[in-house]
């Protein structure tokens, strides 16, 4: 078959408008039986879950506004039957069943889902006996979670009327259907957070009742939320819960089970002529164990007499017990100066004396000399020629062996070499240093004018220089 490149083609978003369409139109109404997978309750309020049987998995999904009107909580594992229309998520190209309704598949189902619900919460250690709370003997105020219509809250109140008087504040509450575990559960949260500062006085006690009923009729009894609030309560809790032989979470998490609501009155107030028979013979026992106590007192304090001694054979005894302690200490002292004599002997046995001492570093001196002996002498050696060498080298390169080849040293009144006659003005000072001895002179226009030196002046008379026409010389500057 040839592919028709002309033919129309559409969009995927109309593709997937297109099989929405279809499958709600087909599938507009279903029940479908399965198993809940990998239930989520994402913070947008929708409820996620998978419907699975041995070899298929569909998607279903439980929109905010019908999840908080389900008869059932989705949970893993739980048989259950889902109504509902199936549509498609075009985000993820799947489809889904959007939830309406969901119920329980079969009593057996629901009998798994409480023993799955009952060993998690075991397991934390809800149920533990160490965890209930002791009942007050005497409460002053009973608090009473139940329908406030029906034969239960009766049958309580005529039970607790014939009883001692207590205060009774009932919360009224559903005890089966959709919403019922919510009021179970906010009103034993709210009993507990009464705390008698605005009038209403605190519960010493809690009795949460509901009458017989069927499996699904007491499932609000076996809801999670009611058990945890159960457990966190304060004061302690009753729970009469249908029937003698009906049994839910809620009994096991309560401090006291009752069989019926008038069996939870009974246990919640004592009789009047059973008080005042156990306080008789507690007042029997109490003067009976009295005269017990001090007889037994008398018998103790006769044998206390008995067991006394005498001051002065105390302060004897104790002299005693002070002697034999001064002698043990005379001994203990004499054997550790004892120890302490012979471990010293010990110790000067491994000293030397000072003389061998003095001898053997005397060697080690005298040993460290011969070898040091040779390396210094080598070292004044090497140090005598360096300076020979250097000698030598500062005599070569003196002035004053060019002084004595016949060249002579000219300096001004500073001391300065003078290296430019023109640096020098007329009549400037300066003086000439010859290899014998140095002259001085002054600068002139046609030439130098000696000045005798002190020698020289002693020596003979200045006689007046000839000028360069007399000597037929050239000048020297």
């Amino acid at each position: 078959m040839s592919e028709n490149h002309n033919a129309p083609f559409i969009t995927v978003g109309e593709l997937s408008a297109s099989v929405k369409r279809t499958l709600e139109s087909a599938f507009e109404y279903v029940r479908v039986k399965g198993e809940i997978s990998r239930p989520s309750f994402p913070a947008s309020g929708h409820v996620y879950f998978n419907l699975k049987d041995d070899t298929h998995n569909l998607g279903a999904v439980v929109w905010k506004g019908v999840a908080a009107g389900l008869d059932v909580r989705p949970e893993e594992g739980l048989e259950v039957i889902a109504t509902g229309k199936l549509t498609s998520f075009s985000g993820q190209s799947k489809y889904q069943l959007v939830v309406r309704q969901l119920e329980i598949a079969g009593e057996g189902a629901l009998l798994k889902q409480l023993e799955e619900r009952k060993r998690r919460l075991e397991a934390e250690g809800l149920f533990a006996p160490e965890r209930k709370q002791a009942l007050p003997a005497f409460p002053r105020t009973i608090g009473i979670v139940t329908s406030p219509t029906g034969a239960v809250i009766q049958d309580i109140l005529h039970r607790l009327s014939d009883r001692f008087g207590v205060h009774v504040l009932v919360w009224p509450v559903l005890v089966q259907g959709a919403g019922s575990a919510e009021q179970v559960e906010r009103a034993i949260k709210g009993f507990n957070q009464i705390t008698g500062d605005d009038g209403m006085p605190r519960p010493d006690l809690l009795i949460v009742a509901r009458g017989g009923g069927s499996l699904e009729d007491l499932m609000s009894f076996n809801e999670e939320a009611v058990v945890r609030a159960a457990a966190a309560s304060d004061i302690p809790l009753i729970s009469s819960i249908g029937h003698e032989t009906d049994t839910t979470l809620l009994d096991y998490v309560a401090d006291r089970r009752a069989p019926t609501p008038t069996a939870a009155a009974e246990m919640a107030t004592a009789v009047k002529a059973e008080i005042s028979a156990r306080v008789a013979e507690w007042d029997g026992r109490q003067k009976v164990a009295m005269a017990r106590r001090l007889e037994n007192a008398a018998q103790f304090l006769a044998g206390a007499t008995r067991g006394l001694t005498h001051p002065s054979e105390r302060v004897n005894a104790q002299s005693q017990a002070l002697d034999v302690a001064a002698t043990n200490l005379v001994r203990f002292t004499e054997r550790r100066l004892y120890d302490r004599r012979q471990r010293l002997d010990q110790l000067a046995t491994r000293l030397s004396p000072p003389h061998a001492q003095l001898a053997k570093m005397t060697r080690r001196f005298d040993t460290a000399s011969e070898k040091m002996r040779p390396l210094v002498t080598g070292l004044l050696e090497r140090v005598d020629a360096r300076m020979n060498s250097a000698a030598r080298l500062l005599e070569a390169n003196s002035f004053t062996k060019v002084l004595e080849r016949g060249f002579a040293l000219v300096r001004d009144e500073a001391g300065t070499p003078v290296k430019q006659a023109s640096s020098l003005a007329d009549g400037a000072p300066i003086h000439i240093t010859f290899a014998d001895d140095t002259r001085r002179a002054i600068v002139g226009a046609s030439g130098a004018v000696p000045v005798p030196s002190p020698k020289a002046k002693k020596a003979a008379k200045p006689v007046k220089p000839a000028s360069a026409k007399d000597t037929g010389q050239s000048e020297l500057f």
